[in-house]
């Protein structure tokens, strides 16, 4: 998820929220799926998404000027265009549709695809497509977005855009998700952070690297010592020197 609020600057808004949708053609693990658009601010930013949407170039890697490949295999394909299927079947409105790219030739590929108007009961807000397919959701306020998000199973990474530190802080200090952005559409920290979702999008009981990359390679070893100060009528005991190490 990537809420949007109003007072966001949001050429800046959309112009990362479709890189981060359709990048890689959708098939990363922090890529956004759904954007969550808070108040009056839904109508401007699905429409600066569809012109953005619509200008991205499809085609091979190989070609210069290609901004978005295929997807990996036809059962992939198949599977992204039964979504986009599934959510026109479920009422919401597809802004853009993927499926009438025609390139020819050879090539697993579907365009850029935004649906505005979707609620959470449909599939295409439900499940990871992996594909590019980017879904926006309409929502009152900051505190509903945080609840969106919150209800959610999935956890991997969130974002917010807004000009509004104390909104920033609101939502950094209420998402229940393990890497968040301000402004920043993909939140992949630094290889010293640790890096990983919490609740079903995290395996394990550590993250993949930072310090609890370390800990987890690690063999902790407890040692308790004691030094005692010798009496004036000499030293003390050899027993009393130390307590046993544990280790």
């Amino acid at each position: 998820h990537a809420v949007v609020l109003p007072d966001a600057d949001l050429d800046h808004a959309a112009d990362h929220l479709v890189a981060a949708g359709y990048g890689s053609a959708g098939q990363r693990c922090m890529a956004i799926s759904v954007a969550v658009a808070v108040g009056d601010v839904a109508g401007p930013l699905v429409e600066l998404m569809r012109e953005k949407a619509q200008a991205i170039k499809v085609g091979p890697g190989l070609e210069a000027g290609s901004e978005m490949g295929p997807v990996v295999s036809a059962e992939a394909l198949d599977r992204i265009r039964g979504y986009i299927d599934s959510g026109v079947a479920a009422g919401a409105d597809l802004v853009v549709d993927g499926r009438k790219l025609d390139l020819g030739g050879d090539g697993f590929f579907v365009g850029p695809t935004l649906f505005d108007h979707v609620t959470p009961d449909m599939d295409v807000y439900r499940d990871e497509i992996f594909g590019p397919v980017l879904v926006v959701v309409r929502v009152g306020s900051l505190e509903e977005a945080i609840g969106l998000i919150n209800g959610n199973n999935l956890a991997n990474g969130t974002a917010i855009f807004t000009r509004d530190g104390h909104a920033a802080r609101l939502f950094q200090r209420s998402v229940q998700v393990g890497m968040i952005g301000v402004n920043v559409p993909i939140p992949v920290p630094m290889a010293f952070h640790s890096f990983g979702g919490w609740k079903q999008s995290l395996f394990g009981a550590h993250h993949m690297h930072g310090p609890e990359g370390v800990a987890f390679y690690t063999r902790a070893k407890a040692v308790t010592s004691r030094w005692p100060a010798e009496r004036e009528d000499g030293p003390r005991h050899r027993g009393d020197l130390s307590f046993p190490t544990a280790v």
